[in-house]
């Protein structure tokens, strides 16, 4: 062998051997990162659909950083197929902590349910994700799977109720009615409210319409109470100024629509209520 090769050989079997044990060191002092699911969020909630996040944590306890190198995600809402976000590529996660991972999906009920209605007499949907995320590390990229499935509370129309109507202003022409209503939200979360709205009749005759206005955001089984005064044509709604005229018991419909979320869902109510006077 040339001698002048010699120097040369034993410095690369030196390197060699010297990265063999760095690679075995760092095998050895390497620990595998944790990855599980932590919760699910919900937010945007209205009767038009909601945004679902399921937030996983990314647990390092090495000494180094590390960094995402690629995400697989799936996500089914009953089981039909939604697009859903997912935390950047390359996201550094500190030596010896952890971070969470979120993918949120924005779910539209009309997507998940020929009606909304539908979807809406729901009181749980089910979710299923899966996939996995590459973490880059000093001993390559590791694969780690995720999978988890559940339930989350679909969102309820809120419960319309009236209170007993008072009469005022009585003339041979007419009357007003003052109707308290009661909009309730039966879901454990806030609500977005922007209306209810529709025909009123009283003694089966249309007297007009109710409107709430915007009633905001509904907080968690919250109540809110509003009075709303109509005004009544006697001559147009003869069986009606009857029942106001006899006073007591009398049965009063209202066909209206909810609004939230830039949709409006239909409700029906029909109730016996007391005239006062």
């Amino acid at each position: 062998m040339n001698r002048r090769l010699l120097p040369l050989l034993a410095v690369f079997t030196l390197v060699t051997s010297g990265c063999a044990y760095l690679q075995q060191f760092l095998k050895t002092a390497f620990q595998q990162p944790s990855f599980r699911f932590k919760n699910l969020g919900l937010d945007g909630i209205s009767l038009a659909g909601l945004t679902l996040d399921t937030i996983w944590e990314l647990n390092n306890p090495n000494s180094v950083g590390l960094s995402l190198a690629s995400i697989e995600y799936a996500l089914s809402v009953e089981e039909k197929q939604v697009i859903s976000g997912a935390p950047p590529q390359g996201l550094q996660i500190a030596p010896r902590a952890a971070s969470d991972l979120h993918f949120p999906a924005n779910l539209r009920f009309q997507d998940l349910a020929a009606v909304i209605d539908t979807f809406l007499d729901k009181d749980f949907a089910s979710y299923r994700a899966s996939g996995a995320i590459g973490v880059n590390t000093p001993i390559g990229v590791i694969r780690l799977p995720l999978a988890t499935e559940g339930q989350f509370e679909v969102p309820k129309v809120p419960l319309v109720q009236f209170g007993n109507p008072r009469v005022t202003n009585v003339t041979f022409a007419g009357a007003t009615i003052e109707f308290p209503l009661s909009v309730t939200n039966r879901n454990t979360y806030a609500l977005p409210i922007s209306g209810v709205s529709g025909n009123v009749s009283l003694a089966g005759a249309n007297i007009g319409t109710l409107s709430t206005g915007d009633l905001g955001s509904m907080e968690g089984k919250g109540l809110k109470n509003v009075t709303l005064p109509l005004n009544v044509n006697f001559l147009s709604a003869a069986s009606a100024g009857m029942a106001i005229a006899r006073g007591g018991n009398a049965q009063v419909g209202f066909n209206a629509q909810v609004q939230s979320g830039g949709v409006g869902l239909p409700i029906k109510v029909d109730q016996l209520v007391n005239l006062l006077k």
